[in-house]
């Protein structure tokens, strides 16, 4: 059975999710899309994002937001992790910093799909390896059928 997912970078300000409101009820009809995985780091004007504007997102049919560096330039959303919304942070931040850096989702019958979310080091804020958090997601993935990795770095190199 297939799996068909659609990653989405960086949503950026309003004009990004215009176009997201726009295009994807379209995009997940054609291609029977059965995952949405979007970046929402810049959602909020091009800083952020806010729970108000994470909701909006679900609400257009993404599945699971990752985010990066610019997670928390809105400060509302230091509390926005609390509740049961599949909102990622890079799962290398500091332990004890809010949120959750991976998330299993669930397609009945397709199974389950794991998602990761690290953050690169280069041109970065100073943060641990991505490449060891990365391998701690990964081992979280055992039964399931698919295992994604959003990535965000600035340098390609960080990335492959």
């Amino acid at each position: 059975m297939v799996v068909t997912v659609l990653a989405i970078g960086d949503i950026i300000g309003r004009p990004g999710r215009e176009a997201v409101a726009k295009l994807l009820p379209q995009l997940r009809r054609e291609f029977a899309i059965d995952l949405v995985v979007a970046n929402g780091e810049n959602a909020a004007g091009g800083f952020g994002l806010t729970p108000k504007i994470a909701d909006d997102l679900f609400s257009l049919g993404i599945d699971v937001l990752t985010s990066g560096n610019h997670i928390w330039d809105q400060r509302e959303m230091m509390n926005g992790f609390e509740d049961h919304r599949p909102i990622l942070r890079p799962h290398n931040y500091p332990s004890g910093a809010p949120g959750r850096g991976w998330f299993c989702h669930d397609l009945g019958e397709k199974g389950l799909v794991l998602i990761g979310n690290v953050q690169g080091q280069l041109f970065m804020p100073p943060i641990d390896s991505p490449f060891r958090a990365a391998d701690e997601v990964l081992r979280q993935g055992t039964g399931t059928r698919l295992r994604l990795m959003d990535i965000h770095a600035e340098a390609t190199s960080e990335k492959i």
